[in-house]
C-alpha cells in the first residue's frame, strides 16, 4: 500500500510501522526507491511518536491481529494532529475470517462493526463511520480527532 501511494504521490512524506520485522523487511524493500517513506518497528499501542505528529493515519488489515486493538485506537487517537483522518478496512467477526485465521494459527481477535464503532467513540474520534462489506467479512471505516 505504501508503494503504491508513494508512485502515486511523489511529494507526500510517509512512515510505515509494523510490529513484525520480517513485514518490516519487505515494506522497506517495497518502497526502497522512495525517499520520503520511511519504515521502523512499532508496536501500534505504544507509538514512539509525539501528541498530533500525523494528519491521516492509514490502517490495513492490521486491527485484527491486535488483541487489545483498543488500545491501539487510543494511541492512534493521541499522534493524530486536531482534525486529523484514521482511515482503514480490517475483517470483521464472521466465519470465513475466523476459518482463515483459525487455519493460519495467527493471533487475532476479530470484532463486529458495532465494537469498533463503539471502540472509536470510546477512544474520542468523531464523525465515526464504519460500514461492513462483502457480506460482512469486512468493514471499511474512518474517523476524526476533534478539530480545536
Amino acid at each position: 500500500m505504501a508503494a503504491g501511494l508513494a508512485d502515486r504521490s511523489p511529494g507526500l512524506a510517509l512512515t510505515v510501522v509494523d510490529q513484525d520485522p520480517q513485514m518490516v523487511i519487505r515494506a522497506r524493500r517495497s518502497v526502497a526507491t522512495s525517499p520520503s517513506v520511511k519504515v521502523q518497528q512499532a508496536d501500534v499501542t505504544n507509538l514512539r511518536f509525539a501528541d498530533g505528529s500525523f494528519d491521516t493515519v492509514l490502517s490495513f488489515l492490521m486491527l485484527h491481529h491486535v488483541i487489545e486493538w483498543e488500545a491501539s485506537l487510543a494511541e492512534v487517537r493521541r499522534v493524530l494532529r486536531p482534525g486529523g483522518a484514521l482511515v482503514g478496512y480490517d475483517l470483521l467477526d464472521h466465519p470465513v475470517p475466523r476459518l482463515i485465521h483459525r487455519l493460519d494459527g495467527s493471533e487475532h481477535r476479530l470484532f463486529s462493526t458495532q465494537d469498533l464503532s463503539d471502540a472509536l467513540r470510546a477512544a474520542g474520534f468523531e464523525h465515526a463511520e464504519v460500514c461492513a462489506a462483502t457480506g460482512g467479512v469486512w468493514a471499511r471505516f474512518r474517523a476524526t480527532t476533534p478539530a480545536e
